[in-house]
Order: C-alpha cells, then sequence, then structure tokens
C-alpha cells in the first residue's frame, strides 16, 4: 500500500496525514468511506456463525428489568423475536471465519498488522446498543445496513454504573452526534466515550485494535524466557556447601543458599535483559499466537506451489530484521529468502515468479505450512 495516495476509506486523505493528524488523537467521520456498502453476511448467516463453539458472540437485551448480558454460542431459539425492540447480538473475529471480510479488513492495514486485532459485527434492532462506554483501544465504525446514532464526547468522569453485567458509563455526557448511513465510517480513538443507538433494524461492523498493557506483556515475555533456560544462562551448575557446619536449627533457612538463588535468578534476568535479539524473538511469538478458539485444517501433503500461495486467513505473521514470525514460531532468515518471507506477510502471498525464487529449504518449509494449513497452494491455470 502506496501511505501517500489519498484513500476514499479515509475521507480522501493519505494513510500519513491520517495518522499523523488522528490516529489516538481525535475522532474521524466518514461519509461514504465504503460508497455502496452492502453487508458481507446476512443475519441468518450470522446468526449461524452465533451458533458455533469456535466463534465468540454475546448477546445483550436491554428490557423492562435493566440490562442482560449472555455469551454464545446460541441455538436458534436463543434470540428474541426481530420484532422486539432494544436488543444486539454481537460475533467477534468475523474475520477469521469468512474470506469477504478478511479482505475488507486488509484495507486497514496501513496500521501495522502487530496492532490490528480483528473484525466484531453487531447486529441490532431498533433502539439496540450495549449502552455508553469506551474502549482501551482505537476502532473504526463501519456502518453496513440500516442506521446507527452515535453520541460521543472526551468523558472525564469514567465511573460505571453498579449492578450491571456491562461496562457502562454512569454519567454520560456527549458532545456531538451523528447518524451513520451504509457506507459511512466513524474513527475514535481509545477511551472516547460513545453511545451506539440502532435506528431501525441495522448492522456495523467494528474494526478493532490490539493495545498491549504494559504489565501483562512483560509477565507474558519474561514467562517466555525462563521457560527456555538455555537461552539465557549457560551449563547447569549445582549448589554446594562444603563449608556448611552442623545446625541446631534445622528449619532455618542458609543464607548462602538464598545467596545461590538470588544469584541465579538475577543472572538469567541479566543475561535475557542483554539479549535483545531474544526479546524481539520472544515478542513475534507472542504476538503472531493464534487465539486460543483458532485452529486450521491440514492440507495436502502434496502440495504444488508453482502457480503461487496466499496466507490462510487465520495466520497471522510479522518480521523483523532477523526473523519471521508466524502462528507462535520464529525462523532466522536472511538473504534472498528472508526478503521473499517479508514480502510474504506484507502481501499475504506469492505469485508464481516468486516461488521460482525461492531456495530448495525455504520451499520446503512454505510446503509444511501449506500442509499445516497456515497457507494454502494457489490454483493453477489448466
Amino acid at each position: 500500500m502506496d501511505t501517500s495516495l489519498p484513500l476514499t476509506l479515509l475521507g480522501g486523505i493519505t494513510p500519513q496525514q491520517f495518522m499523523q493528524r488522528y490516529w489516538q488523537k481525535k475522532p474521524l467521520l466518514i461519509r461514504q468511506a465504503v460508497a455502496g456498502f452492502k453487508p458481507l453476511l446476512s443475519r441468518a448467516q450470522l446468526m449461524e456463525m452465533a451458533s458455533r463453539d469456535d466463534v465468540e458472540s454475546r448477546m445483550v437485551v436491554h428490557g423492562a428489568k435493566g440490562w442482560r448480558l449472555s455469551h454464545g454460542p446460541f441455538g436458534r431459539r436463543a434470540f428474541p423475536p426481530l420484532t422486539q425492540p432494544k436488543w444486539t447480538f454481537l460475533v467477534q473475529g468475523v474475520d477469521l471465519h469468512d474470506q469477504n471480510v478478511h479482505q475488507l479488513m486488509q484495507q486497514f492495514r496501513f496500521v501495522p498488522d502487530a496492532r490490528l486485532d480483528d473484525l466484531m459485527i453487531s447486529y441490532a434492532t431498533d433502539g439496540g446498543g450495549v449502552g455508553p462506554h469506551f474502549d482501551s483501544y482505537d476502532v473504526f465504525l463501519l456502518q453496513a445496513h440500516g442506521q446507527r446514532r452515535w453520541r460521543i464526547g472526551r468523558q472525564k468522569d469514567l465511573s460505571l454504573e453498579e449492578g450491571v453485567p456491562l461496562k457502562i458509563l454512569s454519567n454520560f455526557e456527549p458532545e456531538m452526534e451523528y447518524v451513520l448511513e451504509p457506507g459511512d465510517m466513524l474513527y475514535l480513538p481509545p477511551k472516547y466515550a460513545h453511545d451506539g443507538i440502532a435506528v431501525g433494524e441495522c448492522m456495523t461492523y467494528s474494526i478493532g485494535f490490539k493495545v498491549p498493557a504494559r504489565d501483562q506483556m512483560g509477565t507474558e515475555l519474561l514467562q517466555r524466557l525462563v521457560d527456555d533456560p538455555e537461552d539465557c544462562i549457560g551449563p547447569d551448575t549445582l549448589y554446594k556447601d562444603p563449608q556448611q557446619t552442623a545446625v541446631d536449627k534445622p528449619a532455618l533457612m542458609p543464607e548462602a543458599l538464598q545467596a545461590f538463588a538470588r544469584d541465579a535468578l538475577c543472572g538469567k534476568l541479566r543475561a535475557a535483559l542483554a539479549d535483545t535479539d531474544l526479546q524481539n524473538q520472544v515478542l513475534g511469538e507472542h504476538l503472531t499466537e493464534p487465539k486460543a478458539a483458532v485452529w486450521f485444517e491440514p492440507g495436502d501433503e502434496a502440495n504444488d506451489l508453482s502457480a503461487g500461495l496466499a496466507l490462510d486467513k487465520r495466520t497471522r505473521m510479522l518480521y523483523d530484521q532477523k526473523h519471521v514470525y508466524i502462528n507462535g514460531e520464529s525462523y532466522r532468515a536472511g538473504g534472498a529468502d528472508a526478503k521473499l518471507m517479508r514480502t510474504l506477510a506484507d502481501q499475504r502471498g506469492l505469485d508464481a515468479k516468486a516461488i521460482q525464487k525461492v531456495s530448495h529449504d525455504a520451499l520446503g518449509l512454505l510446503e509444511s505450512w501449506c500442509e499445516a494449513g497456515w497457507a494454502h497452494p494457489v490454483a493453477g491455470q489448466s
């Protein structure tokens, strides 16, 4: 993607301009971001998806007794009548299960893949919504069907209603209001309060982004480092205490043993903190780890890649200067093969001309990814 070219998706500004002016800074309303847009999945298809064990879904009903939240999978009879107002159901990660939705999400890759999370679809009857709230992440709200009224504001009071199963702001103070038609899109930065209410039957696509918490990510990376001790310290050293005297307080912890443990821990951490290459490696593995509900169908062992290959829509692939990362695994990469692997990650595919340049070893790796279902051969012309 040439980030210096204007995009209709962004209202005629370039991705570079959007990131400089709006990203994590202020909202942007884009009328007809996707002109003539129609839902990529019908209501019935979305309901069927919400019935599956491998799909995360929720239902929110706002009635006389207040808010009610339930989690899928949902049987067909679990849904209220379509004539009943003020209910909605939301299906998470639809891009992992539908190729057309996956392709739509690719239009937002002017933001690094390491930050791009998933596309959620929400269906609502008249008056349906999830209440005024804020998200900790950036989001693009693309209207797919019907109308939705959005009220937004820079909320200072973030206190929440008590006794409610949703995180609903108790003192929401909107500053702006927009009604979105199909094809319109609203970008909101993190913690910008918003309340979307369906005007009649409606469907909204939410493109969300990952926001790693510092403590959580630090814990995850540290855990991955300590799970692989040979990467941090040398050969094992056994504790020795030839000068240990006889004791009359056997339950007292030996100070020498405590010092030995501290030295082992500090030595391990020092080695890990000094090895930035190792830190980058475990980060790449962490960021490409598939979500818990994702699994891949094994492919054919006899893969013909002569016409090219494409990554599976569920595959996550990143790279840095020394490694390529795919679905939680890392590979050292250099030379011409590294360049081709980076092209595969950026373009999510390689054509026949590129495949001809792949070395024998790299071709074997690509074939193994196809066997695992991480990628798929492109059908050749007959």
